[in-house]
């Protein structure tokens, strides 16, 4: 595993195994079965382009009144439990006792892309955000603490994991495309992210 440090970003790259890797897919099908895949529409009216859903407490949401996180998935049902593999690396990356209350998990199929957005829903910002990239590989932008100026992008593999706190914590980020297929991972390719959040 190698640490890069980029604006604040903790960025792991090579941090799972292709093991472990293949057992958090494992992890993530009761989830997905239990709460599938959506597409959120924006405040504006138009669609994302990735699909997403959550599991824990809460789940990030988003329709034509804004953004927020919700206690149950669209179809009403509660969110699934995030899995202890996930939760793993929480603990093994930040070392808190407090545990996250969202797991967002954010597929990307070909041609799906993330603009640059803060991460700002969420009631304490003293608590990082942590990262996770599965399968294809996915340009991550990262900006500054208010939009426009320079950006930087780092190239995410899978296997990788972000830490997002402090100076970083604010940062605007997004992913700009994905190399489709450049993982063997996900059978049908795309890029799983997930992200784990403290809420309240």
């Amino acid at each position: 595993m190698t640490l890069l440090r980029v604006r604040g970003f903790d960025i792991h790259k090579g941090c799972l195994e292709p093991a472990r890797q293949a057992a958090l897919i494992e992890a993530l099908r009761p989830v997905l079965k239990a709460a599938p895949l959506f597409s959120p529409v924006v405040p504006g009216g138009g669609q994302m382009s990735v699909r997403m859903t959550s599991a824990g407490k809460f789940g990030w949401y988003s329709d034509a009144s804004g953004y927020r996180y919700a206690e149950a998935h669209p179809s009403g049902r509660p969110w699934p439990a995030i899995p202890d593999p996930v939760l793993e690396i929480w603990r093994q990356l930040t070392g808190l006792e407090r545990e996250p209350e969202c797991c967002l998990l954010n597929y990307y199929g070909e041609g799906a892309r993330m603009g640059l957005h803060q991460d700002k829903d969420e009631a304490d910002f003293s608590y990082p955000v942590v990262s996770i990239s599965l399968g294809d590989d996915g340009l991550f932008r990262i900006g500054n603490r208010t939009r426009g100026g320079k950006t930087e992008s780092v190239w995410l593999n899978s296997g990788d994991v972000v830490v997002m706190g402090g100076e970083a914590r604010l940062m605007y980020h997004g992913v700009d495309r994905i190399r489709f297929k450049s993982s063997r991972l996900l059978p049908k390719g795309g890029r799983i992210n997930l992200t784990l959040r403290v809420v309240t």
